[in-house]
């Protein structure tokens, strides 16, 4: 079993967990840059293709290669919303502030739409909309609250597909029915960030792989970025590291805790089988806290997720997980429990302290991050929105003033995660015992 991203063969890379999407090693760092950003993944390489449009010079560093954590590791699902569903976001935001909340995160999408268009990035994306699978009884009675929740206050519409009716939506008796919404979409989460690096550069980015960021220091009305290749002097810096942001950016690595997400990809089953188990070809998740993820990939392999371990992911952590999800897969469709899995592997997802996600300045750096795993089209979009800021611009959005405050007692290292993890599985299990 192959442990490294199902999505890096289908952009030619090398089956090694160490190398790159789209290599950029080698490229000779300038002395000067109006804006330096670390991290080259959706949210800085968005952030440098609209950086460049507007004239700056722009180089992103980033220690591994373009692409190389949540960026090309994620299962592709595109969804509508934020991760806080709408009955939380109104009794935290009240009504108004929820759905401008919501509306940032659907607009998101459009926006992903519109740059895959102008720059021609081909990365199977598809609108296929999604499904979330109500794991208990009482979740499905929530999905009816949610449904006319969401009509009333943020006008979208979403479907309700009973238990009885769900064998058209999915080929599972386990769940106790489906909320299905239209609006969401997939995509292959490796070719567009290759196809996004390439936009970037193309416009008159540069992007440097294999280069680590080893400190940042302000001077005067300027920052010297110090790496492994020389030193830059930079006008701004942006910090786009999300999950994977360390002791460079403290302020930062304080309010983003990296939380391991874990993935199974099966090999190729016949069209009829993978039809069999998700005939509209929609994303999928379940309404448990630790919940499943999954998807069917162009060429007819189940991919399911979730977050089985809560450790940081290694090559024994990527085991161990990998037979987790495969217990998991066959509990959702237990025809599946003989086929063979090709491959296994983790990432760092980031979540803020109010599993929101964040962009704005800290320690006079600009930053975007803490997308929770919804990050493909809101990661694009707060980099482009904060590199507008950036150069300038007044971008209204209410992403850019909430509040990002630190988390108490962690200073990067997550000790409490398997504390949480063994928490909110008890919380599934009752929930599931009273069911």
């Amino acid at each position: 079993m192959n442990q490294y991203p199902y999505w890096w063969d289908t952009v030619g890379v090398a089956p090694n967990p160490q190398s790159a999407i789209n290599p950029q090693r080698g490229v000779e760092l300038p002395v000067r840059a109006d804006v330096v950003v670390v991290g080259a993944g959706y949210t800085g390489l968005s952030a440098a293709r609209r950086l460049a449009l507007q004239g700056a010079s722009v180089l992103v560093l980033d220690r591994h290669d373009i692409g190389w954590g949540a960026s090309s590791r994620n299962g592709g699902q595109v969804l509508t919303g934020l991760r806080l569903d709408a009955r939380t976001l109104v009794a935290r935001y009240g009504e108004a502030q929820a759905r401008r909340l919501f509306d940032a995160g659907n607009n998101a999408i459009d926006h992903l739409e519109t740059l895959l268009a102008e720059e021609k990035i081909e990365c199977d994306y598809e609108r296929c909309g999604h499904l979330q699978a109500a794991s208990t009884s009482s979740h499905f009675k929530a999905f009816r609250e949610e449904q006319a929740l969401l009509a009333r206050v943020f006008n979208h519409r979403v479907t309700i597909v009973e238990r009885g009716d769900q064998v058209t939506e999915i080929g599972s008796r386990l769940y106790h029915g489906l909320l299905v919404d239209e609006r969401s979409a997939g995509l292959n989460p490796a070719r567009y960030v290759h196809g996004l690096a390439a936009a970037a550069i193309r416009r008159g980015a540069s992007v440097a792989g294999g280069v680590s960021v080893t400190r940042i220091i302000r001077q005067e009305a300027a920052w010297r970025v110090q790496t492994s290749s020389g030193e830059v002097a930079a006008g701004d810096v942006l910090m786009a590291t999300n999950g994977y942001t360390d002791r460079v950016a403290p302020a930062l690595q304080r309010r983003l805790v990296p939380v391991g997400s874990y993935i199974i990809v099966t090999d190729r089953l016949p069209s009829e089988r993978a039809a069999a188990l998700l005939p509209k070809r929609r994303m999928a998740f379940d309404s448990k806290h630790v919940l499943y993820y999954f998807r069917l990939t162009a060429d007819q392999r189940l991919l399911f997720g979730g977050r089985a371990e809560f450790t940081r992911p290694t090559a024994a952590s990527i085991s161990r997980a990998a037979e987790t999800l495969r217990r998991g897969m066959a509990m959702v469709f237990p025809d599946m429990a003989d086929v063979r899995l090709e491959y296994a592997w983790g990432g760092n997802v980031a979540f803020a302290l109010d599993q929101m996600p964040h962009a704005g300045m800290l320690d006079e750096m600009y930053f975007a991050g803490g997308y929770g795993g919804h990050g493909i089209a809101m990661a694009t979009a707060l980099g482009d929105l904060i590199a507008r800021r950036i150069g300038g611009q007044t971008v209204p959005n209410p992403l850019l003033d909430l509040e990002c405050p630190p988390i108490p007692l962690y200073r990067g290292n997550p000790w409490f995660l398997p504390l949480a993890g063994a928490y909110y599985k008890v919380k599934d299990w009752i929930e599931a015992w009273k069911s």
